[in-house]
């Protein structure tokens, strides 16, 4: 599996790459995760920062910042190829 998390640096985006690297090891995921911060590879994905991109797939843009359940759950539906209609933790 391979995860980047996008943002430029900020305050956010760190804490979206902490939580993500939290969720894969307590998934124990064999996952190679990736902080992505050049403005112009973030936007050939998304328009608001933070993202998570798993598999070449975004799975969350922008704000709120997902929590650490919320995360989980999106590697979860990633590894089983499940997603909710947008792709997000809300299932929407």
């Amino acid at each position: 599996m391979k995860i980047k998390v996008l943002g430029p640096g900020c305050r956010n985006c760190q804490i979206m790459h902490e939580t993500t690297l939290q969720a894969v090891k307590e998934l124990g995921l064999d996952a190679e995760v990736e902080y992505i911060n050049d403005m112009v590879e973030i936007s050939n994905y998304i328009l608001a920062t933070p993202g998570l991109v798993v598999n070449e797939k975004v799975v969350h843009e922008g704000k709120p910042l997902p929590t650490l359940s919320e995360v989980k759950i999106l590697l979860k539906q990633s590894t089983q190829g499940k997603s909710g209609g947008c792709g997000c933790c809300c299932g929407g």
